[in-house]
Parts: C-alpha cells; structure tokens; sequence
C-alpha cells in the first residue's frame, strides 16, 4: 500500500492551481470536468502519480469558500534552502505566514505558507540528517 493523494476542497480553482503550480513550483497532472456532478478535480504534484503522493483539488462549482475548521493542520514540503524558498514564494506574491526559523523546542528550521483558500503549507528545510524533530 501507498498514499496515492490528498484531497483539499477549494474556493477558486484558478487561484489555486496559480498558487501551487507558479509558486510552489508543482504540475499539473490532469484536470476534469464532472459536469452531472458539478464539480471539477485537478491533480496536482512535482512528479507523476504513478511513482508519488500528489494533491486533489476539488472545485464544487459554485461554492466559493468553505469554513476550514480545527482539524487540519497541514501539507509538509521538504526545501533544500528554506530561506530561498520563502523569498521566492513572496516575490511570486504567496503569503509567507510564518518566516523561516527553528521550530520551537527544536532544531528543524521550518516556515509556513497559506495558500489562496487558507490552508497551512510547512516547509522544512531538508539537510543531510535523515531525521526531523518532529
């Protein structure tokens, strides 16, 4: 078994798919149209869903936000200079909500973005220790 997605609903899928493909740099995989069900799912990711876990956006056309609740907590994405990466997401015009640092009690040096719909995207900045203090 693997993780083959995520599923995030989303506000505005163009927004969502500017945020994720020209700021965080992934592909889109594949796009459809669920015109019965009115709805569209777009697949996005920085390889091929047959060899990595990747991001289902679903649009439910016509719903234009959603309340996000306390239960998610967010997407975790492994950058090689964090400090870069969060200078290059704002330049593109992301919202960094959290500026690149250790994390509290611990030494991983972490930031957080928010994409378009709200959710929490941490970056970790990867080095040559396998393990993260989480």
């Amino acid at each position: 078994m693997r993780i083959l997605h995520a599923m995030l609903r989303v506000n505005n899928l163009d927004e969502s798919l500017k945020f994720y493909c020209d700021i965080l740099g992934m592909r889109l995989l594949r796009q459809k149209d669920y015109p019965s069900g009115k709805f569209t799912l777009a697949f996005i990711g920085y390889e091929d869903e047959s060899e990595n876990t990747v991001i289902e956006l679903t649009y439910n056309w016509g719903i234009d936000s959603y309340e996000l609740g306390n239960a998610y907590g967010h997407i975790a994405l492994g950058v090689n200079d964090i400090y870069k990466t969060c200078e290059q997401i704002q330049e593109l015009g992301g919202n960094v909500t959290r500026k690149p640092g250790p994390m509290k009690h611990g030494s991983t040096v972490i930031a957080f973005v928010e994409d378009p719909t709200g959710y929490k995207i941490e970056l970790i900045q990867l080095s040559s220790h396998s393990s993260i203090d989480k």
